[in-house]
């Protein structure tokens, strides 16, 4: 893009990033933190570099989905922090795949972590920081108007798309892909996926070993969580 639109004022902050409008009313710069939460927020730290690596890492998968069929709110990435993507209508209904049992599966269901599952689960989170965005069914969706049947469709074969081309891409890195986050919005009558895709919102464990290279090492207090995202952003650049 040659004309990169004026960056004015931050309209929104989250968790992990903040977002600024621009000249151009289509397009947002999102700014990638280095803040780190767990458990909604009630768990907080830093954890150094980890903007700089999710920036970099979400501007690898968007380009490798968009190459695969799969349309992203993504632009391209200004600088080391900052990403220039379409401004949406986010959708209040994320989305969880899951290949692997692990974290509120395993706890909810009594199963082990770590067991794989036949295929691919998607379930529904209503996005709702106060209400530590809870487990919904489609019908909730439907019933309270966050989507349309239509869109319903649209995500749930784009998620299992997204799963695909990630699955297939980590496997040949020696990374399981064990679950992961999704979020979508609207724009200009267009689904697209938005958010970031990155270790705060995978679970990427090492295919030999196990080991955790995702934000599950800070959550549970594991240790060396730095060098799990400095190792997975040099494998999917590698």
């Amino acid at each position: 893009m040659e004309n990169i639109p004026a960056k004015l004022e931050q309209f929104y902050e989250g968790k992990a990033k903040k977002l600024y409008s621009t000249s151009d009313p289509d397009l947002v710069i999102a700014y990638f933190k280095d803040d780190a939460t767990a458990f909604n927020a009630k768990k907080r730290g830093t954890i150094e570099d980890k903007g700089v690596i999710n920036n970099r890492m979400s501007e690898l998968f968007f380009t490798l989905l968009e190459r695969n069929g799969v349309p992203t709110h993504f632009v391209q990435r200004l600088n080391d922090r900052e990403m220039l993507c379409k401004r949406l209508e986010i959708i209040p209904v994320e989305l969880v795949v899951r290949n692997i049992v692990a974290g509120s599966m395993a706890k909810r269901l009594g199963r082990e972590e770590g067991e794989p599952l036949k295929r691919p689960v998607v379930e529904y989170y209503y996005k709702s920081d106060p209400l530590d965005d809870p487990l919904i069914n489609a019908d909730h969706a439907l019933v309270f108007g966050w989507a349309t049947p239509a869109e319903l469709r649209t995500i749930d074969t784009l998620a299992l798309k997204v799963n695909e081309v990630l699955s297939r891409f980590l496997d040949e890195r020696g990374i399981l892909l064990v679950d992961f986050k999704l979020e979508f919005g609207r724009h200009h009558g267009a689904i697209l996926l938005g958010d970031e895709i990155c270790p705060d919102t995978c679970r990427f464990w090492d295919k030999q070993t196990r080991e955790k290279l995702d934000k599950d090492r800070f959550r549970r207090d594991l240790g060396n969580v730095e060098g799990a995202y400095q190792e997975m952003l040099r494998r999917v650049e590698a």
